[in-house]
């Protein structure tokens, strides 16, 4: 199969290109220059362009790029280049997707489980209206911008992303030295719900969505056990064998991360119903599996 992504750089680009080039497929990697290779093909989200004669042929897009949530602090501007990066740069994807001649088979478009807002300790699944807030507005709008897409007939996944473990980025990228030098502790009241999914299992999904035909709208990636926050914390410190002590106060958070601590207090429970229930199997169902799993693989 040949398979276009954006992102490839990022955290799940790199390892979905793995997964698939090691099984024999063609990656065809969306660029935001010039190509150097004959396996590049550029594209603009800004401006909203991609070189589409260089797409044909290919029978799926996975489409994962974006501005980080948690790159900077958000600013009028920053929270500005979050929103343009996702949806201009996913409408860019869905119209260049339904310009060919032959479109793909399926377009698997990144989206994030933000798309709830805050449901406190209440159990969510796909069936779940969106929620309030920056990031909830974001995911809408980010989800609506593959339109053109589904109009042209392409079967469409909404990823509904958790928090990915691993060493390699994302929030346990930032909270693994953390713990490891004995600095870790729960964030706020730490009751706050973290939806997340191991990153060997993402990228499962990954590979399960793209050859699944019965499966189109918003799937949630994320592990069936939900945990909290402080739940998280304790059990990355029982891993490393670190005691994780030091709590942030939320109104520090609110005082060093002004109104991303908001996103960052907030609690989302969210539950994978439609992977389930389609036949996928977890290999790290809960959390210290999944913790584990990212030690052992880094």
């Amino acid at each position: 199969m040949r398979v276009a992504i954006t992102g490839s750089g990022g955290l799940i680009g790199r390892a979905l290109v793995r997964s698939l080039e090691s099984d024999g497929h063609r990656v065809v990697r969306l660029v935001r220059r010039p190509p150097r290779h004959p396996d590049e093909v550029e594209w603009d989200p800004a401006r909203q362009w991609v070189d589409t004669r260089r797409l044909a042929g290919c029978e799926a897009v996975v489409h994962l790029a974006g501005a980080g949530v948690g790159d900077h602090r958000w600013t009028e501007a920053y929270k500005k280049e979050i929103r343009d990066s996702r949806v201009l740069g996913t409408a860019a994807i869905a119209e260049a997707v339904a310009s060919l001649d032959t479109p793909p088979r399926v377009l698997l478009s990144a989206s994030a489980t933000g798309f709830y807002g805050d449901t406190g300790d209440r159990p969510v699944d796909e069936s779940t209206p969106p929620g309030d807030g920056f990031l909830a507005r974001v995911c809408q709008d980010w989800e609506e911008a593959t339109g053109a897409a589904t109009e042209a007939g392409v079967r469409t996944v909404l990823l509904r992303t958790g928090l990915v473990v691993s060493r390699g980025g994302g929030a346990w990228g930032r909270l693994f030295p953390l713990v490891k030098l004995g600095l870790g502790g729960r964030l706020g009241s730490g009751r706050q719900y973290w939806s997340f999914i191991a990153l060997h299992d993402h990228v499962a999904a990954l590979r399960h969505l793209l050859d699944s035909p019965a499966l189109s709208g918003p799937v949630n990636l994320t592990a069936p056990h939900p945990v909290t926050n402080r739940e998280a914390t304790e059990a990355t410190g029982r891993v490393l064998k670190r005691r994780t002590p030091f709590p942030a106060p939320a109104p520090a958070l609110r005082l060093a991360l002004g109104e991303m601590a908001t996103e960052v207090l907030a609690s989302c429970r969210v539950l994978p119903r439609r992977l389930l229930d389609s036949g996928f199997d977890f290999a790290y169902p809960d959390i210290e599996s999944a913790v584990r799993a990212a030690l052992d693989n880094s």
